[in-house]
Protein backbone atom coordinates (compact mmCIF):
# COMPACT_ATOMS: atom_id res chain seq x y z
CA UNK A 1 0.00 0.00 0.00
CA UNK A 2 2.85 2.34 0.44
CA UNK A 3 3.93 2.08 -3.01
CA UNK A 4 -0.05 2.69 -4.31
CA UNK A 5 -0.10 5.84 -1.93
CA UNK A 6 3.48 6.91 -3.67
CA UNK A 7 2.37 6.73 -7.02
CA UNK A 8 -0.57 7.67 -6.90
CA UNK A 9 0.41 11.10 -5.18
CA UNK A 10 2.66 11.19 -7.88
CA UNK A 11 0.07 11.54 -10.14
CA UNK A 12 -1.87 14.12 -8.47
CA UNK A 13 -4.15 11.15 -6.65
CA UNK A 14 -4.29 11.50 -3.13
CA UNK A 15 -5.64 8.54 -1.26
CA UNK A 16 -6.64 8.68 2.44
CA UNK A 17 -5.31 6.28 4.78
CA UNK A 18 -9.51 5.20 4.46
CA UNK A 19 -9.10 4.48 1.08
CA UNK A 20 -5.57 2.59 1.50
CA UNK A 21 -7.63 -0.02 4.00
CA UNK A 22 -10.61 -0.20 1.56
CA UNK A 23 -7.91 -1.12 -1.35
CA UNK A 24 -6.18 -3.99 1.23
CA UNK A 25 -9.57 -5.53 1.96
CA UNK A 26 -10.16 -5.61 -1.96
CA UNK A 27 -7.11 -7.28 -2.05
CA UNK A 28 -7.68 -9.87 0.30
CA UNK A 29 -10.64 -10.74 -1.19
CA UNK A 30 -9.97 -11.28 -3.92
CA UNK A 31 -7.47 -13.60 -3.36
CA UNK A 32 -9.48 -15.73 -1.43
CA UNK A 33 -12.71 -15.27 -3.88
CA UNK A 34 -10.47 -16.28 -6.70
CA UNK A 35 -10.89 -20.57 -5.55
CA UNK A 36 -14.43 -20.15 -5.84
CA UNK A 37 -15.33 -17.20 -8.85
CA UNK A 38 -11.76 -17.95 -10.61
CA UNK A 39 -11.51 -13.91 -11.25
CA UNK A 40 -7.79 -13.55 -11.74
CA UNK A 41 -4.94 -15.54 -12.63
CA UNK A 42 -3.11 -12.35 -10.75
CA UNK A 43 -2.64 -13.43 -7.05
CA UNK A 44 0.48 -11.59 -6.22
CA UNK A 45 0.37 -8.55 -3.71
CA UNK A 46 2.13 -6.04 -5.51
CA UNK A 47 1.05 -7.69 -8.91
CA UNK A 48 -2.98 -7.18 -7.86
CA UNK A 49 -1.10 -3.71 -7.15
CA UNK A 50 0.57 -2.64 -9.98
CA UNK A 51 -1.58 -4.81 -12.58
CA UNK A 52 -5.42 -4.06 -11.27
CA UNK A 53 -5.49 -1.17 -8.74
CA UNK A 54 -2.41 1.12 -10.66
CA UNK A 55 -3.78 0.35 -13.98
CA UNK A 56 -7.50 0.89 -13.40
CA UNK A 57 -6.68 4.35 -11.53
CA UNK A 58 -4.80 5.64 -14.25
CA UNK A 59 -7.98 5.70 -16.09
CA UNK A 60 -8.82 9.06 -14.24
CA UNK A 61 -5.97 10.87 -15.28
CA UNK A 62 -8.09 10.74 -18.62
CA UNK A 63 -11.32 11.33 -17.68
CA UNK A 64 -11.44 15.17 -18.36
CA UNK A 65 -14.24 16.62 -16.06
CA UNK A 66 -14.80 14.73 -12.90
CA UNK A 67 -17.58 13.11 -13.45
CA UNK A 68 -20.56 11.90 -11.64
CA UNK A 69 -21.63 8.39 -13.22
CA UNK A 70 -19.22 5.43 -14.67
CA UNK A 71 -20.25 2.68 -16.24
CA UNK A 72 -17.90 -0.62 -16.46
CA UNK A 73 -18.53 -3.42 -19.12
CA UNK A 74 -17.41 -6.77 -18.49
CA UNK A 75 -16.39 -6.02 -14.70
CA UNK A 76 -15.25 -9.30 -14.21
CA UNK A 77 -13.26 -8.54 -10.75
CA UNK A 78 -14.00 -4.93 -11.03
CA UNK A 79 -11.39 -3.56 -12.52
CA UNK A 80 -11.27 -0.52 -13.27
CA UNK A 81 -14.56 0.62 -12.19
CA UNK A 82 -14.48 -0.41 -8.27
CA UNK A 83 -10.95 1.32 -7.87
CA UNK A 84 -12.29 4.20 -9.44
CA UNK A 85 -14.92 4.36 -6.96
CA UNK A 86 -12.63 4.26 -4.40
CA UNK A 87 -10.88 7.08 -5.37
CA UNK A 88 -13.91 9.10 -5.86
CA UNK A 89 -16.59 8.24 -3.46
CA UNK A 90 -19.38 10.42 -4.68
CA UNK A 91 -19.03 8.50 -8.32
CA UNK A 92 -22.43 6.43 -9.19
CA UNK A 93 -21.12 3.50 -10.50
CA UNK A 94 -22.75 0.92 -12.45
CA UNK A 95 -21.10 -2.61 -12.72
CA UNK A 96 -22.08 -4.74 -15.42
CA UNK A 97 -20.69 -8.49 -15.98
CA UNK A 98 -22.65 -11.48 -17.63
CA UNK A 99 -21.52 -14.66 -15.24
CA UNK A 100 -23.26 -14.97 -12.11
CA UNK A 101 -20.37 -15.76 -10.04
CA UNK A 102 -18.40 -12.44 -11.02
CA UNK A 103 -21.76 -10.47 -10.01
CA UNK A 104 -21.88 -12.34 -6.72
CA UNK A 105 -18.72 -11.38 -5.84
CA UNK A 106 -18.81 -7.90 -6.87
CA UNK A 107 -22.09 -7.48 -4.57
CA UNK A 108 -20.00 -8.99 -2.32
CA UNK A 109 -17.18 -6.96 -2.09
CA UNK A 110 -19.20 -3.70 -2.52
CA UNK A 111 -20.94 -4.65 0.54
CA UNK A 112 -18.01 -5.33 2.07
CA UNK A 113 -16.54 -2.21 0.80
CA UNK A 114 -19.67 -0.61 2.46
CA UNK A 115 -20.48 1.26 -0.73
CA UNK A 116 -22.98 3.32 -1.50
CA UNK A 117 -24.11 4.35 -5.09
CA UNK A 118 -22.71 1.25 -6.88
CA UNK A 119 -25.28 -0.94 -8.96
CA UNK A 120 -24.52 -4.26 -10.50
CA UNK A 121 -26.07 -5.99 -13.21
CA UNK A 122 -25.25 -9.26 -14.09
CA UNK A 123 -26.46 -8.93 -17.64
CA UNK A 124 -24.97 -8.43 -21.39
CA UNK A 125 -23.79 -5.00 -22.73
CA UNK A 126 -25.62 -5.80 -25.05
CA UNK A 127 -28.99 -5.81 -23.41
CA UNK A 128 -27.97 -2.92 -21.08
CA UNK A 129 -27.23 -0.92 -24.36
CA UNK A 130 -31.02 -1.08 -25.18
CA UNK A 131 -31.96 0.01 -21.92
CA UNK A 132 -33.28 3.49 -22.07
CA UNK A 133 -32.18 3.48 -18.34
CA UNK A 134 -28.71 2.70 -18.94
CA UNK A 135 -28.42 4.09 -22.82
CA UNK A 136 -26.51 7.64 -22.91
CA UNK A 137 -26.62 8.06 -19.30
CA UNK A 138 -22.81 7.88 -18.84
CA UNK A 139 -20.27 10.53 -18.09
CA UNK A 140 -17.61 7.80 -18.38
CA UNK A 141 -17.78 4.39 -19.66
CA UNK A 142 -14.70 1.68 -19.22
CA UNK A 143 -14.25 -1.68 -20.18
CA UNK A 144 -10.90 -3.25 -19.76
CA UNK A 145 -12.09 -6.85 -21.39
CA UNK A 146 -9.99 -8.84 -23.48
CA UNK A 147 -11.53 -7.88 -27.03
CA UNK A 148 -10.94 -6.08 -29.88
CA UNK A 149 -11.58 -2.20 -29.36
CA UNK A 150 -13.80 -2.55 -32.30
CA UNK A 151 -16.08 -4.80 -30.32
CA UNK A 152 -15.85 -2.69 -27.16
CA UNK A 153 -17.12 0.16 -28.61
CA UNK A 154 -20.83 -1.19 -29.61
CA UNK A 155 -20.83 -2.31 -26.14
CA UNK A 156 -19.92 1.01 -24.45
CA UNK A 157 -20.50 3.59 -26.86
CA UNK A 158 -24.03 3.53 -26.61
CA UNK A 159 -23.90 3.79 -22.81
CA UNK A 160 -21.76 6.72 -22.91
CA UNK A 161 -23.59 10.21 -23.15
CA UNK A 162 -22.90 12.78 -25.50
CA UNK A 163 -19.30 14.74 -24.58
CA UNK A 164 -18.64 11.58 -22.61
CA UNK A 165 -16.01 9.64 -22.60
CA UNK A 166 -15.03 6.00 -23.30
CA UNK A 167 -11.77 4.98 -21.66
CA UNK A 168 -10.51 1.36 -22.76
CA UNK A 169 -7.20 0.19 -20.86
CA UNK A 170 -5.40 -1.98 -23.60
CA UNK A 171 -1.73 -3.78 -24.47
CA UNK A 172 1.44 -2.01 -25.56
CA UNK A 173 1.60 -1.67 -29.71
CA UNK A 174 -2.39 -1.00 -30.46
CA UNK A 175 -1.67 0.37 -33.72
CA UNK A 176 -3.34 -1.82 -35.98
CA UNK A 177 -6.15 -2.80 -34.00
CA UNK A 178 -6.83 1.50 -33.28
CA UNK A 179 -7.33 1.35 -37.12
CA UNK A 180 -9.68 -1.18 -37.37
CA UNK A 181 -11.50 -0.16 -35.00
CA UNK A 182 -11.81 3.93 -36.07
CA UNK A 183 -14.70 2.89 -38.61
CA UNK A 184 -16.44 1.36 -35.66
CA UNK A 185 -16.23 3.88 -33.30
CA UNK A 186 -17.38 6.50 -35.80
CA UNK A 187 -20.24 5.21 -37.11
CA UNK A 188 -21.45 4.66 -33.14
CA UNK A 189 -21.14 7.98 -32.61
CA UNK A 190 -17.61 8.46 -31.29
CA UNK A 191 -14.32 9.78 -32.00
CA UNK A 192 -10.98 8.68 -31.25
CA UNK A 193 -9.38 11.66 -28.99
CA UNK A 194 -6.22 10.01 -27.80
CA UNK A 195 -3.74 6.63 -27.44
CA UNK A 196 -2.16 7.32 -24.37
CA UNK A 197 1.36 5.61 -23.13
CA UNK A 198 0.38 3.96 -19.72
CA UNK A 199 3.86 3.24 -17.13
CA UNK A 200 3.38 0.95 -14.44
CA UNK A 201 6.50 -0.16 -12.47
CA UNK A 202 7.48 -3.57 -13.13
CA UNK A 203 4.71 -3.87 -16.08
CA UNK A 204 5.21 -3.91 -19.48
CA UNK A 205 4.14 -0.93 -21.62
CA UNK A 206 0.59 -0.36 -21.85
CA UNK A 207 -2.04 1.50 -23.49
CA UNK A 208 -4.87 3.74 -22.65
CA UNK A 209 -7.45 4.67 -25.75
CA UNK A 210 -9.56 7.54 -24.79
CA UNK A 211 -12.66 7.93 -27.29
CA UNK A 212 -15.02 11.05 -26.75
CA UNK A 213 -18.76 10.85 -27.82
CA UNK A 214 -19.83 13.33 -30.11
CA UNK A 215 -22.83 12.16 -31.52
CA UNK A 216 -25.72 10.16 -30.32
CA UNK A 217 -25.37 6.46 -30.90
CA UNK A 218 -27.96 5.00 -34.05
CA UNK A 219 -30.57 3.45 -32.83
CA UNK A 220 -29.65 -0.15 -34.52
CA UNK A 221 -26.30 -0.34 -32.33
CA UNK A 222 -25.89 -2.61 -30.12
CA UNK A 223 -26.68 -5.66 -32.24
CA UNK A 224 -28.20 -8.05 -30.60
CA UNK A 225 -26.65 -10.58 -27.93
CA UNK A 226 -22.98 -11.84 -29.50
CA UNK A 227 -23.27 -10.33 -32.91
CA UNK A 228 -20.67 -7.61 -32.26
CA UNK A 229 -17.83 -10.26 -31.47
CA UNK A 230 -19.15 -12.83 -34.43
CA UNK A 231 -19.04 -9.58 -36.87
CA UNK A 232 -17.23 -6.63 -35.61
CA UNK A 233 -18.12 -3.43 -37.32
CA UNK A 234 -15.33 -2.65 -40.17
Amino acid sequence: MDELRAITTGWGLCLTETQLQQFATYSAELRRWNTRANLTAILDEHAIMTRHFLDSLRCALSWGEQPSSLADVGSGAGFPGLPLKLLCPALNLTLIESVAKKADFLRHLVAELGLTGVTVLAARAEQVGRDPHHRERYDVVTARAVADLAVLAEYCLPLCRVTGRFLAPKGGDITAEVARARNAVERLGGRIFAVEPVELPGVEPRTLVVITKVTPTPDAYPRATGIPAKRPIR
